[in-house]
């Protein structure tokens, strides 16, 4: 659950520019709320010092918040741009990691540290 100060930006952040689908719609008087499509969901839980690696390795320094978003997508490049056209910062471009992927970090709508990556495969 994210809460957005700007419903309708994250709204077409999320939706409209990263495509995740919608799934409900359960707004009411009480208020707005969209169900998007994440796709499969893990939890990977990490220590400080691995955290302070994936950083170094991904950015250059320490930057990520207690939570961070990782989506993987087809195209790091092309989906960082159209981010970046929706509203997004950069805090990293997209760097080959020493784990075969191709990673981008951005901070998106409503104040969320995303990870874009995209799987290299060995070679």
């Amino acid at each position: 659950m994210v809460t957005a100060e700007d419903y309708e930006a994250a709204l077409r952040f999320y939706r409209d520019v990263l495509g995740m689908g919608e799934l409900a719609d359960f707004s009411s008087e009480e208020g707005r709320v969209r169900l998007l499509d994440g796709g499969r969901a893990t939890l990977e839980i990490i220590d400080a010092r691995q955290a302070e690696f994936i950083d170094r390795v991904e950015v250059g320094r320490r930057v990520a918040p207690h939570i961070r978003l990782a989506f993987e997508v087809a195209d790091t490049v092309r989906v960082t741009g159209e981010l970046v056209a929706a509203g997004a910062e950069v805090v990293a471009e997209p760097t080959r990691t020493p784990w075969g992927s191709l990673n981008a970090r951005l901070q998106g709508a409503a104040g969320v540290q995303l990870t874009l990556f995209e799987e290299l495969g060995s070679a």
